[in-house]
């Protein structure tokens, strides 16, 4: 008859304890840098209860007032810290984390960071590490950040060797990215073969496909979130490498040790320097033509400053610039553009309960092509720049409800393809071009909330605007996110997301050039919107690998099209251009990963379905698959360390071919009898009706380690297109002839017009020496 008794009274004593709440509130670090650790997992043992580290490290846990009180702290390549503490109030601890050392004798099993995604409601999420993109084979060896991001489910590329992005049936205008809070509206070099980012520099890399949190907005198809590393803010390192085609160094150390540091990182391509010496050889040479000059840098640059115990300073910079130019005695020829981007932001801890980051940028992206001929100049540029200020605050109410809110305010300035010409003696002169200024605001609230140990919700919204030149533009965006666990291994997710896009970008390409030009929401240029919905499943195979399976419909409104035969070129009525019309974009993706062990890597599989219409004077206004329509994308990765001395990778990608569009045939002329016959007018049907050969290719990498007194050095070798696989760049058209003899005369009568292919990259194997001390 007691126990009952017995058992209430235990747990209305234990009700009452725990009303008693203090707080454990702290950052999280890697105790050989310094660095602030993103996702890093905070658990109260025994109580299901736990949190994580937000993007800046920061976490914020309520406890029972116990005297003491277990904690688990861990991340996925990291010693696990266990520890008891004293919970009587609240209380500070920041705590440094140990990285691990994978040895031939252990297995590292930690489904630990599995876990803690199955419990959160992100979807449509994935994490690149620079780790990663570093071992991979790549083109020339240039460790590139964006094609790793390409080997993902979901998203795909552009043509062969390209860095562009295309994610869920979005074009390559539709993807924010940005630099430590700062947007980079051109992510290119080399016209797109290479992308800016250097992998030394970058601490962490998240990609949002879909499911986006509210305090993003401005692109309608994804989010690409690059944050710089801090630099070490313990001692003096170094860290470079020489390959095939450009140089590498980051110089990184305390300035006060654990209280600022500084990391500079550069990045510089030499193949001008060989073609300008073969160029001075070969000055006196009269049969000689002169080599083009092309180059291209990068620079990142960071300081950081602890201020206090709750208030932390950071400033940062990324300068880059692309250089293309040829001069001979009467031809002078300039190429060149580049991005800017400046940060300045500040952390600053309220209480235990409530971080906020108040953040200033600048981003610009500019290019200029500069001609003189004899006697007459040509300059065309065209540029954007943006001056933003947000602050965003993140409020712990308890361990069931989390808040984030935040407001930001973007300042646009358009250069629209200005264009100067005209002769040396100002008898002939014109030009053209437009500027606009625009002003972009934003408002966001969100909840994550903890409704039962199965059932999880993260709902919100973000209020857009945008005004330009007296027009205004309001928007209502709408975020919902859930997640139930189904067991303690499977999670069914569920989201729903609202994007508006208030600036657009001018292209007639599939690819993402130098020369688009960024244009903003006018009066007849309407804001892009995007509703995506998408379902997915996570599965814990094991301990070691996470399989995942996302289903996604997404409705496309207010899309830009140009209208057939588009007049681009220093236009100054380029709305006229324009057509609006709608879309949609459906598919299904699966991926299966393993992130620790001897043995990692992932298998991504995307099947997707695009399509557009409700153009006017386009097609008739019927629908259409856009270029970049890829039915099926399959990538595997695999990365095996041998020993602590040799590790191999590989990566296999298949696609279906791009989609073109190609005439239909052309017209015949022939100027006088027994001229020769030339087909010169081409005779166009519907869009987008022709798909190119599928693409596909295999590359392997070799990475081997030294280990000398003074750091540490690796040679890594890579196999580009290893079987030599001749995929198609482009399709141009050409006359097929046949002779027939008129009279005396031989005449070549076209029978048919032929596409034909043009491939890049046969098997380019490259070797790349990379050091750290």
């Amino acid at each position: 008859m007691r126990r009952p008794f017995t058992l209430v009274v235990h747990l209305v004593f234990h009700s009452i304890l725990f009303a008693q709440t203090s707080t454990v509130s702290g950052t999280i670090r890697d105790a050989t840098s310094g660095e602030q650790l993103i996702g890093a997992s905070v658990e109260w043992v025994g109580q299901n209860s736990g949190t994580t580290t937000n993007e800046y490290g920061f976490y914020s846990l309520q406890v029972a007032s116990l005297d003491s009180i277990s904690l688990r702290i861990s991340y996925i390549g990291y010693k696990a810290v266990d520890l008891a503490i004293l919970a009587r109030e609240d209380q500070q601890l920041d705590l440094a984390l140990t990285p691990m050392e994978i040895n031939l004798q252990e297995v590292l099993v930690s489904s630990d960071s599995y876990r803690e995604r199955l419990r959160s409601t992100e979807m449509s999420v994935e994490g690149i590490s620079a780790r990663e993109a570093k071992v991979l084979p790549a083109l020339l060896g240039e460790v590139d950040i964006i094609k790793t991001i390409q080997l993902k489910p979901g998203i795909s590329s552009g043509s062969e060797g390209s860095s562009g992005l295309y994610v869920r049936g979005g074009g390559a205008d539709q993807n924010l990215i940005i630099l430590d809070e700062a947007i980079v509206y051109n992510a290119n070099h080399l016209f797109g073969f290479f992308s800016t980012f250097n992998a030394d520099a970058i601490k962490d890399v998240k990609v949002y496909k879909g499911g986006f949190p509210s305090q993003y907005g401005g692109r309608l198809s994804s989010v690409i979130d690059v944050k710089l590393n801090e630099g070490n803010n313990q001692r003096f390192s170094a860290t470079g490498g020489l390959g095939l085609i450009s140089s590498r160094l980051t110089l990184e150390g305390p300035i006060n040790k654990d209280k600022s540091s500084f990391i500079v990182s550069g990045r510089r391509t030499y193949v001008d320097l060989i073609t300008n010496a073969v160029n001075r050889s070969n000055r006196d040479n009269p049969d000689f033509s002169p080599i083009p000059a092309y180059s291209f840098y990068d620079l990142n640059a960071k300081i950081n400053f602890k201020l206090g115990d709750r208030d932390h300073l950071y400033l940062s910079g990324y300068f880059g610039r692309d250089v293309f130019a040829f001069t001979d005695d009467n031809f002078d020829f300039d190429f060149n553009w580049g991005n800017g981007t400046g940060t300045v932001r500040w952390n600053h801890q309220f209480n235990p309960r409530l971080f906020s980051n108040t953040t200033l940028t600048y981003s610009q992206y500019h290019y200029r092509i500069s001609n003189r001929v004899t006697g007459f100049s040509f300059d065309l540029s065209s540029e954007i720049r943006d001056i933003n200020i947000k602050s965003d605050f993140y409020y712990a109410l308890n361990n069931r409800h989390t808040l984030r809110m935040g407001v930001q305010a973007t300042s646009h300035q358009f250069d629209v393809g200005r264009l100067k010409a005209g002769s040396d003696d100002g008898t002939v002169s014109f030009s053209a071009g437009q500027r606009y200024d625009g002003t972009e605001f934003g408002l966001y609230i969100s909840d994550e909330a903890v409704l039962s140990d199965k059932l999880r919700l993260t709902s919100g919204f973000r209020l857009s605007a945008f005004t330009n030149e007296g027009e205004s533009y309001l928007g209502l965006e709408p975020r919902a996110a859930a997640r139930l666990l189904l067991s303690d291994r499977t999670a069914l997710k569920l989201s729903y997301a609202r994007m508006k896009q208030y600036v657009h970008l001018v292209s007639n390409s599939g690819l993402a050039l130098p020369t688009d030009i960024w244009y903003p929401s006018t009066e007849n240029v309407k804001p892009q919107v995007a509703d995506q919905i998408a379902i997915g499943y996570s599965y814990l195979v094991g301990q070691q690998f996470l399989l995942t399976n996302e289903y996604y419909y997404k409705f496309l409104n207010h899309q830009i099209e140009f209208k057939d035969h588009a007049n681009l070129f220093a236009n100054d009525n380029l709305e006229e251009e324009f057509r609006f019309g709608d879309g949609y974009a459906y598919g299904m993706e699966l991926g299966l990963e393993k992130k620790e062990g001897r043995f990692t890597g992932w298998l991504g599989y995307t099947l997707a379905f695009i399509r557009k219409g409700g153009f006017d004077g386009i097609q008739n206004g019927g629908y259409f698959p856009p270029t970049y329509d890829r039915r099926h994308d399959l990538s595997v990765v695999a990365m095996f360390q041998l020993s602590r001395k040799f590790t191999v990778t590989s990566t296999f990608v298949y696609g279906s071919g791009d989609i073109g569009w190609l005439p239909l045939g052309r017209y015949i002329f022939q100027d006088v009898e027994g001229s020769e016959f030339q087909p010169v007018v081409p005779v166009y049907g519907d869009r987008n009706t022709f798909r190119l050969p599928p693409y596909h290719r295999m590359d392997l990498g070799v990475v081997i380690n030294f280990f000398p007194k003074w750091g540490h050095q690796d040679l890594t070798i890579s196999v580009y297109n290893l079987y030599d696989r001749r995929n198609p760049y482009f399709l141009f058209l050409d006359a097929e002839t046949e002779t027939i003899r008129q009279g005396n005369i031989d005449i070549e009568i076209p029978t048919r017009i032929a596409a034909k292919q043009v491939s890049l990259f046969p098997v380019l194997p490259s070797v790349t020496w990379n050091f750290k001390f």
